[in-house]
């Protein structure tokens, strides 16, 4: 539920998902964390300014899925990944193998887990409880694109548009 909340937020529309499936958008997203990171840690020598490189990020975050073109090819690990997560939030419509529904949810709850963490990191301005923080949420993050994969590779064949998106 909360993936569709993201994707309708973020206006994931067919062509912005073909755009987000490139390499170069998957690989330039995992800067957002960092950079906002950053930004907000910026307070401490910007003051009220440091709204201003927090805006640039969340405004990178939201741009970034739609500056690429769509990949020649998505048979590749980070294509793959964003293919499986358009099936990870199509799978109330389109059922998917029990063995994928728990785990996933593991990981979500994981970065969720480190996002806490970042943030509590930054309120005290701690370095080492941002970065544990940036760390766990990273691992739960790329271990969920990962499964999102498998995922996807279990369910292309499921339906004639997830064959589609493979080429």
């Amino acid at each position: 539920m909360f993936a569709n909340v993201i994707a309708t937020l973020f206006r994931m529309d067919d062509q912005t998902w073909r755009g987000h499936a490139n390499p170069w958008c998957v690989w330039t997203r995992l800067t957002v964390a960092p950079l906002l990171l950053l930004s907000v840690w910026s307070r401490v020598w910007l003051g009220w300014w440091s709204l201003i490189p927090i805006a640039i990020a969340l405004l990178w975050n939201w741009y970034n899925a739609r500056l690429f073109s769509p990949p020649q090819s998505t048979d590749n690990w980070a294509s793959k990944g964003v293919l499986g997560e358009r099936v990870w939030i199509n799978r109330h419509q389109v059922s998917i193998p029990t063995h994928h529904y728990t785990f996933p949810h593991f990981l979500a709850g994981l970065a969720a887990v480190g996002s806490v963490i970042a943030i509590c990191g930054l309120w005290a301005l701690n370095l080492p409880l941002t970065l544990l923080g940036l760390l766990l949420l990273y691992m739960g993050k790329l271990w969920f694109f990962d499964r999102m994969v498998w995922l996807y590779e279990d369910m292309k064949t499921a339906t004639p548009e997830y064959t589609s998106w493979l080429y």
